[in-house]
């Protein structure tokens, strides 16, 4: 446990993860100093209430210079890879990231769900299938509840479901989740990690605390690259893919089925669920691997499963004008996720490409170019915008037509003209947002609005939106 009681504490980054850093430390009677690395600033009601609160604010990196600070604190947007951090360990500050910070607190067990792509939705499936199960449980971080904002809640709590990411991962000590599930490894935050190597042996962290009663439920591909560089997990093993038949539940044709002892057999028919899709099929085999060791019924778990719906800006359909459907995809924000978003979407007729692609923001150091043959196939066109709308258009161009956009505004109207009956306008970004929006939610309500001017420019009698 952390000594804080009268320590002095700087927290990097001021994010809704940061700013709930800052509460619990000056909660545990700690003197609490914060720098935004965000040059924007933040909404005036968050401010005043960081104020009152008793923080102090940092206005130039040159003053943490002359700062001898106990602890440093990251919040969930910060890597350990940033050139003010590394300055801060070189001084020998004792750096950790929110996660440690909070886990620290907590009075219940926690479920860590890391990985590249599916932590959100898999995080809120466990969830789900928990609370059928009358087990008390609430999910934190990511997009929800912020890790430190919850360490109270956790007294009245069996389990935390905790959405974990690699930078947070960079700077854990003692964490030590009873279940640890990682989804995928795919390429994501090149622009921080040189190698995929580091990068797989950073979320790899998830587990070194783990004890050999603890449990490790692992995409059977993501388990053969960290063999691949013989990193150790010395907790108990489940497998499941996707498309590896010999995983412990893996899918066949429509059905996730599983080889586990004692629990073998047909688990779950995907044509039953709302969720579709390989990707999302793999998301369903680790929530209800999670369910199996923590002896949750299967039935009971079946039916919280076949009935989630998703999240928003995952896939989630917004409006269809005249038979021209609006895809918010803004959480896609790498290769791997944007190549699912357009898999999902059914092809065009005699399989002549159906999407037009909206792209772009903030560039994460990524491959472009793993696109091009999906592409080719299922995508008339691309509207770039962003930072990193040039180097889109360098990688795509000659695989599908390519259009610089200033707005959001304006490749959602170009989109849409240029769209007929049965094509689908599909925001995939593929990059961080950071350049434009505040985060991907912002990104996927603007991009929400952008579609209802449209539909009242076209002034069409006929358009629909899904009722929830």
């Amino acid at each position: 446990m952390l000594a804080l009681l009268r320590k002095t504490a700087l927290v990097l980054g001021l994010d809704a993860s940061g700013q709930a850093a800052c509460h619990l430390l000056l909660s545990e009677r700690v003197e609490v100093q914060a720098f935004s690395l965000d040059p924007s600033p933040l909404p005036t009601a968050e401010l005043a209430a960081l104020l009152d609160a008793g923080i102090t604010f940092i206005t130039h990196e040159r003053n943490i210079a002359h700062t001898n600070f106990d602890l440093v604190v990251l919040s969930s947007s910060v890597s350990r890879t940033e050139a003010i951090v590394q300055k801060l360990i070189l001084r020998g500050c004792h750096v950790i990231s929110d996660l440690e910070l909070a886990t620290k607190k907590y009075y219940c067990l926690s479920i860590a769900v890391t990985g590249t792509n599916g932590k959100t939705t898999t995080a809120e499936l466990i969830q789900r299938t928990m609370r059928l199960a009358n087990r008390h449980v609430t999910t934190a971080g990511g997009s929800g509840q912020a890790m430190c904002a919850i360490t109270q809640q956790t007294r009245q709590l069996d389990f935390v479901a905790l959405e974990v990411n690699s930078f947070q991962l960079e700077s854990v000590e003692h964490f030590r989740p009873s279940v640890a599930v990682l989804l995928n490894l795919r390429p994501d935050h090149m622009d921080r990690y040189d190698r995929m190597a580091n990068y797989v042996r950073t979320v790899t962290r998830v587990f070194q605390n783990q004890q050999v009663f603890d449990w490790a439920i692992i995409q059977s591909e993501a388990l053969a690259q960290i063999r691949s560089l013989e990193l150790p997990i010395p907790s108990k093993t489940i497998t499941f893919s996707a498309s590896n038949r010999h995983a412990d539940i893996h899918l066949d044709r429509s059905l996730l089925v599983s080889k586990l002892p004692g629990w073998t057999g047909p688990l779950l028919d995907l044509e039953d669920c709302l969720l579709r899709g390989p990707h999302q099929a793999e998301n369903l085999m680790a929530a209800l691997a999670v369910g199996h060791v923590l002896r949750l019924p299967l039935e009971e778990m079946k039916e919280a499963l076949k009935s989630y719906p998703g999240g928003p800006h995952r896939c989630e359909l917004i409006a269809e004008v005249n038979g021209v459907q609006f895809i918010n995809d803004s959480k896609a924000m790498n290769v791997d996720a944007v190549r699912k978003g357009i898999e999902s979407i059914s092809e065009g007729r005699g399989g002549e490409p159906n999407v037009w692609l909206i792209a772009g923001g903030r560039d994460k150091g990524l491959d472009y170019h793993e696109l091009c043959p999906l592409l080719a196939r299922r995508v008339k066109g691309a509207f770039l915008l962003g930072e990193s709308r040039e180097k889109l258009r360098a990688a795509w161009s000659l695989f599908t037509p390519c259009t610089l956009q200033d707005s959001l505004l304006e490749a959602v109207r170009n989109a849409a003209e240029n769209a007929e009956t049965g094509d689908f306008v599909l925001l995939s970004p593929a990059c961080s947002s950071f350049d434009m929006f505040q985060n991907y939610q912002h990104r996927g309500e603007v991009f929400r609005q952008a579609v209802e001017q449209w539909k009242e420019t076209a002034g069409h009698a006929h358009s629909t939106i899904p009722q929830n």
